[in-house]
């Protein structure tokens, strides 16, 4: 075992900005940094809580800021590997380090000395010296309180510590479970004729990844992203689109990685917990702290949303159907729907990859920031990575070259390394240290790897979904707070989607293309043909995009807005949620629930809705920088200064409608969508 000295996440760095030394990492590091840092908090906590001195914000809210600093950071750092650089050693640690970190939280949130030390300055919040940021930040720290168990009998406190240390255990099983899967599944082709309608692009990853899998000389297709969309998008063959498609939508479905059982009892233990801290439903807890406030007003937006979409979704379909003439599966939809839009805008969005070369695509993120805030992002070379693929930048403001953060970008899948595209943070900005520290933030994707003969191209999906975590960065880069629980990324979760969703409007719009669309090989610029198209074609079969996204939402609220104790059958219980979402036939032996990392895993339980939620702000907010201007500074400005920089210290609806000076239009996304 290392000795803690030489433990890089339990001493100060020497890098520049403070960055993690990953260099000098290792594995062996995170269980001693675990119980050290645990163990040193506790020992501040304790101090604090039994000290005779009258509790004030600083001898008792700043202590419970800062005792946890090591341990947030190395669960931190720990977390973000397990997600993208990740080993069989890495995910047995998880099923130690989950229940400890659950284990330290509950001491802190069921200690009822501190409790009482919060509740004296909480209830006299508003008669002392505190500035406004103090007091939200009181009023958070007792409220969290309150909502973790402190006013709960002793018996009940037991409990509640109980479930969190199962649950933390339980979500990391349900992921894990879905990463093996996915990881082990390959179609292996062996005929060129097999490749029919593939794009070469498609069909020279596959032979690299079959080079890869020692099996040169056939093509491999797996279920990350970008090997299975495009497959299930221009393969002519329909039983292998059939194939792949029932092993996708089989994931943790049976076998060695069954999630049935798992989600059913995390469901239960979410239930039960909330019942005991005073809440009907697991959805009336989480929403208590969410701009929707209710499950009630959830489900009328959901329903709302419905209402329009059901229908257009509907003739989406029948026309997809009519082309194909005969019954459209699940598994032809994307391939049809892809042969409509050719027939209908002369448009395959294949032709478009040649103009977003990775490289020209990041800088055009880079300059969309530089336009609209301000920032200059630099080459960070001399800070170490955790893998080769990721690339370390230093964001400076352009005109006082002021430091604002580091940022870092990794963007290929590979083994160990969960599918799907996230932001997350090495350090967030606050108070940390005794100083008011910069942020280290990262964007994780999973893109069209380059190949022999080619960089990587991305998809206009794929561009669309670095511009949205890049709008994640921003909300973390930029955010100009005091205290850590206050900065960034921490706000109510249905907000928390409006600085990536607006990011996506730029893409749409010939004016922000032509900053950074060349062609890989020639260097021309996108033609105006083309920019046309994607914007006529945004609107494509918007009815079923929206549908299946409500589809995901009622799905969330089914599992947690109701008692699931009487969820017996998986599959059949999510077949009832979901029926309002069918159109396409229903395929025994498919099933989204035991692959739902989001609610299951991940933070979004009775919370998904909040991405539509969010395209309502979204749509709102881009139609104010579509009236002032598409890079107007004046509106950035607003955005960055009532949105992007304040975090949680102040109410989201409260922060949007300082910025657009009324509150959201509901019609907004309608209207954009073409669905009003």
């Amino acid at each position: 075992m290392p000795e803690n000295k030489n433990n890089p996440l339990l001493v100060p760095s020497d890098l520049p900005f403070g960055a993690f030394p990953f260099n000098r990492l290792q594995k062996s590091h995170f269980l001693p940094a675990i119980a050290d840092s645990i163990a040193a908090a506790q020992a501040q906590l304790n101090a604090m809580k039994t000290s005779a001195a009258e509790p004030t914000f600083e001898n008792t809210v700043l202590v419970l800021e800062s005792a946890p600093e090591t341990v947030n950071r190395t669960a931190t750092i720990f977390f973000n590997l397990l997600g993208a650089e990740s080993d069989e050693e890495i995910q047995e640690m998880a099923k130690e380090i989950s229940p400890k970190l659950a284990s330290f939280a509950s001491d802190i949130s069921l200690d009822s000395e501190i409790f009482a030390r919060v509740k004296t300055i909480w209830e006299k919040r508003k008669t002392t010296d505190l500035n406004e940021e103090q007091i939200r930040l009181v009023e958070k720290v007792y409220k969290d309180f309150v909502r973790n168990g402190a006013l709960l009998t002793a018996e009940s406190k037991a409990k509640v510590r109980e479930i969190d240390q199962e649950l933390a255990s339980l979500s990391v099983e349900f992921s894990d479970h879905v990463l093996k899967y996915v990881n082990e599944f390959k179609m292996v082709l062996e005929n060129k004729e097999d490749l029919a309608g593939l794009p070469e692009n498609s069909i020279e990853a596959a032979a690299q990844a079959a080079k890869e899998a020692g099996l040169e000389g056939k093509w491999v297709f797996t279920l990350h992203g970008p090997s299975y969309l495009p497959f299930m998008t221009y393969a002519d063959r329909a039983d292998l689109r059939e194939k792949i498609w029932r092993a996708y939508n089989a994931r943790a479905l049976g076998g060695q990685y069954d999630n049935r059982e798992l989600s059913k009892r995390i469901a239960l233990l979410r239930h039960q917990r909330a019942g005991i801290l005073g809440f009907a439903t697991h959805a009336d807890f989480v929403l208590e702290e969410r701009m929707a406030e209710t499950a009630a007003r959830v489900t009328q937006f959901l329903d709302r949303l419905l209402e329009k979409s059901r229908s257009a979704a509907e003739r989406d379909v029948q026309e997809v159907a009519a082309l194909k003439g005969s019954t459209l599966m699940p598994w032809d939809y994307g391939y049809w729907s892809e042969k409509l839009k050719m027939r209908d805008f002369d448009f395959d969005e294949e032709v478009l990859r040649p103009y977003f070369k990775l490289e020209n695509v990041v800088a055009g993120a880079f300059e969309h920031a530089r336009l609209l805030y301000g920032l200059k992002f630099k080459p960070a070379t001399d800070i170490p990575a955790y893998h080769p693929d990721v690339t370390v930048y230093e964001v400076v403001d352009e005109e006082s070259n002021r430091h604002i953060g580091l940022f870092y970008a990794d963007f290929f899948p590979r083994k160990g390394k969960r599918s799907g595209a996230w932001m997350t943070s090495f350090r967030e900005q606050g108070l940390q240290g005794g100083k008011v520290e910069r942020p280290h933030v990262s964007i994780v994707c999973n893109f069209t790897k380059p190949t022999q003969t080619k960089p990587s191209l991305l998809s206009f999906n794929e561009v669309r979904t670095l511009f949205h975590e890049f709008g994640h960065a921003l909300h973390g880069l930029l955010s100009d707070v005091t205290y850590v629980s206050l900065g960034g990324t921490n706000v109510y979760w249905d907000f928390v989607e409006l600085p990536s969703q607006i990011m996506e409007n730029w893409t749409l719009e010939k004016e922000a293309l032509d900053l950074f669309t060349r062609h890989y090989q020639t260097g021309e610029k996108i033609p105006t043909e083309l920019t046309e198209k994607i914007k006529r074609a945004a609107r494509f079969q918007a009815g079923f995009a929206s549908l299946r996204q409500l589809n995901f939402g009622l799905l969330d609220m089914a599992w947690h807005a109701k008692d699931p104790s009487g969820i017996t059958d998986v599959e059949e219980f999510e077949q009832r949620a979901t029926a309002r979402t069918r159109i396409l036939p229903l395929v025994p032996g498919s099933n989204l629930t035991t692959s739902f990392t989001h609610i299951f895993s991940g933070g979004y339980s009775a919370g998904y809705y909040s991405y539509k939620w969010a395209e309502v702000l979204d749509a709102d907010a881009f139609e104010f920088f579509k009236e002032k201007g598409l890079f107007n500074r004046e509106v950035a400005r607003s955005f960055r200064e009532n949105v992007l920089s304040k975090g949680g210290t102040r109410h989201p609806m409260e922060l949007y409608k300082k910025f657009r000076g009324r509150e959201p239009d509901p019609d907004a996304l309608l209207r954009r969508d073409g669905l009003l």
